[in-house]
């Protein structure tokens, strides 16, 4: 077992076996030549080996201490991956993978909620919808499990078979998904309305950033007088392309600064040569967060952009993958993030300049998009301050 590992694992094995042991009265005097020269550690897994009644895996061990010791965090957005897992991880956020196209999140204790479907995903074909919440993935229960867990179940080869129980409101379903390789549709454009184009992003992945900068930088080429970002369910992703993406619409300045324990707040600022006229609505509802929340702060802060939507969701810490020596990983919280002006949004979220109810039919929150658009266009270089 490597040391690091090794030792993680024998902490939460210690825990487990004298929580037993003084429950039944059968904890005895420890024989302190046992361990002589080794560490408690050492001595906690010689005694494991060599005394258990059930056999244990090394690597069983190895999952259920470090899932101890996060749990230990008190952080839901902590997660552990056993190597395959981190690898496959590791595509989603290069923006393919094979699995059956949800991303979901902990919304409480217990529950997982789905905050987003791919579009022509397994799970896009099977119905399944934002909101819905899933309790059960190949007949394992969510609650206890910890995300990283759930959606590796969720991931596989393709063409076998996965069972969800959903619930919808008052109904539960079972759905049986059939795994295939997700296609990477994390970007679109569409026409609104003349001269309106609509920017969809679904995920902050790899080469999301220099996509909106190129779309961005054509826009006089196309002759739109307006753009509309919408970031409507999208759960975050990578911070570099979020910053990426903010810079294709201001010219310099903060995007986000990233305040770590014990060092000086990082600032993050625009990669500069961004387009700083194009009138911009940015879309947003209860499932924009993350980095999706990091553009759409910047955006509002600068006054580059009217927000239009509902709530979002209110995700202000930062994760980052460390990966151990036996190529598994653990992603933890090592920091926060505020907006240019100093906002945490953390249990808060963003409030829209323009309120759109949740569950707004999409025609509708569009002309809605279109018309505040067409405020700011009507007033470009009518009226200024000085």
């Amino acid at each position: 077992m490597q040391p690091k590992v090794r030792a993680l694992a024998i902490a939460t094995a210690i825990v487990v076996a004298f929580g037993a042991g003084a429950v039944t009265g059968e904890v005895s005097a420890p024989d302190a030549s046992n361990g002589h020269g080794h560490s408690v550690i050492d001595q906690a897994e010689q005694t494991i080996e060599s005394q258990a009644a059930r056999p244990v895996s090394a690597s069983a061990l190895q999952h259920a201490a470090v899932e101890g010791m996060l749990k230990a965090l008190g952080d839901r957005w902590s997660a552990y991956y056993q190597k395959t897992d981190f690898r496959q991880f590791q595509q989603v956020l290069s923006g393919a993978y094979t699995g059956v196209g949800i991303w979901v999140r902990r919304s409480a204790p217990g529950q997982l909620r789905v905050m987003s479907v791919e579009a022509h995903s397994p799970a896009s074909k099977a119905g399944l919808r934002v909101g819905d919440v899933v309790t059960s993935v190949a007949g394992h229960r969510v609650a206890g499990s910890s995300v990283a867990d759930v959606v590796s179940e969720l991931r596989g080869d393709p063409g076998t078979i996965v069972r969800l129980v959903i619930r919808r409101g008052a109904s539960v379903m079972d759905v049986a998904l059939t795994r295939a390789r997700v296609a990477d549709d994390d970007v679109s454009a569409s026409r609104v309305a003349p001269g309106i184009e609509r920017l969809r992003i679904a995920a902050f992945t790899s080469g999301v950033g220099r996509w909106v900068r190129s779309r961005v930088a054509a826009a006089n080429a196309r002759h739109l007088r307006g753009i509309v970002l919408d970031l409507r369910n999208d759960p975050g992703g990578l911070l570099s392309e979020a910053v990426e993406s903010a810079s294709a619409f201001l010219a310099a300045g903060p995007i986000v600064s990233f305040v770590r324990r014990g060092s000086a707040p990082r600032v993050m600022n625009a990669l500069g040569g961004g387009d700083t006229s194009i009138p911009l609505v940015v879309l947003v509802d209860g499932g924009t967060a993350s980095a999706a929340e990091i553009v759409t702060g910047a955006l509002q802060d600068r006054g580059r952009a009217v927000v239009v939507g509902s709530q979002t969701f209110g995700k202000g810490s930062v994760q980052a993958p460390n990966q151990l020596s036996d190529g598994s990983a653990l992603e933890l919280t090592i920091g926060h993030y505020l907006t240019p002006n100093g906002r945490s949004l953390d249990g808060v979220g963003i409030t829209p300049d323009v309120l759109v109810p949740a569950g707004t039919p999409n025609a509708t929150v569009y002309q809605r998009a279109v018309e505040v658009l067409s405020g700011l266009t009507a007033d470009a270089g009518s009226a200024g301050r000085g």
